[in-house]
């Protein structure tokens, strides 16, 4: 009798059947990790897939048609002839340009092509490790994937009397852009990129606006300027961080060196490893459970079985 109950107690711990609550606690342990890690996930895919497109456009330059040259020249003949204006809208999330073009057959959407999907350059603020393609116009599907150039503003290719206005989302959940613009400071650089001409800008204006305050983005002449403006407070839009920008001339030399070098952003996917040790920890749970819900369960039948034998 004894040798039949030490074989029983054997087999008992060879069996893994985990119990239902085993289970519950594997599944919910596994949801919340994926929910936590979502946003960090998210963010890196949406950065990598930035990064890969500004790594295409970069080495497709020499075989654009029209060429880099006159593209650039094209650019600034649309400058020279655009009244550039800019207005904000309460509720509204970007931006509405409202500048004019006197004459000429110069179309907004034909200039600085660097692909089909209207990429036009790239902007990087190292401060907040940004490194963000630029497209054209501010729309919902230009928007989510990276940032947009306000038409109606100046064409980001420097110039005396010229203010381009770049915009990006912030607070995304499945993406970062300008969600840190905010911690941008006075004295901070930007660089933009266009078409493998690199302009670099030190910000001098940092403002939180309501939407009526336009004349903070008017041009001021003589001067070369990039705005970067951005929804605040996150969630509510109901007032604009209004980030601001003049040419540093020449350019400095460690960021024309940069230029057309493939981007750093998003870096090492931590969250990969994070993900991989909770999946290794939940599975090392439940296997182990899983054998000492099988020994309780064979206790309990055990325990039943000796009582029913006492009656």
């Amino acid at each position: 009798m004894a040798e039949d109950e030490r074989m029983v107690r054997r087999r008992a711990r060879r069996q893994w059947r985990p119990s239902v609550l085993t289970w519950s606690i594997a599944v919910l342990a596994v949801a919340g990790m994926v929910a936590g890690l979502y946003p960090m996930t998210a963010a890196w895919l949406s950065s990598y897939n930035q990064s890969q497109v500004i790594k295409n456009a970069e080495t497709s330059i020499d075989s654009l048609s029209p060429g880099k040259e006159d593209q650039l020249a094209a650019a600034h003949a649309y400058n020279d002839a655009l009244s550039a204006g800019v207005r904000l809208e309460a509720g509204g999330n970007v931006p509405v340009g409202t500048g004019n073009l006197s004459g000429g057959d110069l179309r907004y959407d034909e200039l600085l092509n660097s692909n089909e999907e209207g990429l036009m350059g790239r902007i990087k603020i190292p401060g907040i490790s940004v490194d963000l393609p630029i497209y054209h116009g501010t729309s919902d599907a230009a928007l989510l994937k990276g940032a947009g150039h306000l038409e109606g503003s100046h064409l980001p290719v420097g110039g005396e009397n010229t203010r381009s206005v770049v915009t990006a989302h912030r607070g995304l959940a499945n993406s970062t852009m300008f969600t840190n613009l905010d911690k941008v400071g006075s004295g901070d650089t930007f660089t933009v990129e266009v078409l493998g001409e690199i302009l670099t800008y030190r910000v001098f204006d940092i403002q939180v606006i309501d939407p009526d305050e336009t004349s903070s983005l008017r041009v001021q002449p003589g001067r070369d300027l990039v705005t970067l403006i951005t929804c605040t407070p996150l969630g509510i839009n109901s007032q604009r961080i209004v980030v601001t920008g003049e040419r540093i001339t020449p350019t400095p030399p460690e960021d024309l060196a940069s230029a057309g070098a493939a981007p750093t952003i998003p870096g090492f996917p931590w969250w990969a490893v994070i993900g991989g040790a909770g999946v290794l920890l939940i599975g090392a749970y439940t296997i182990r459970q899983g054998f000492v819900d099988a020994r309780v369960r064979e206790r309990r039948r055990q325990s039943d079985a000796f009582e029913a034998q006492s009656v």
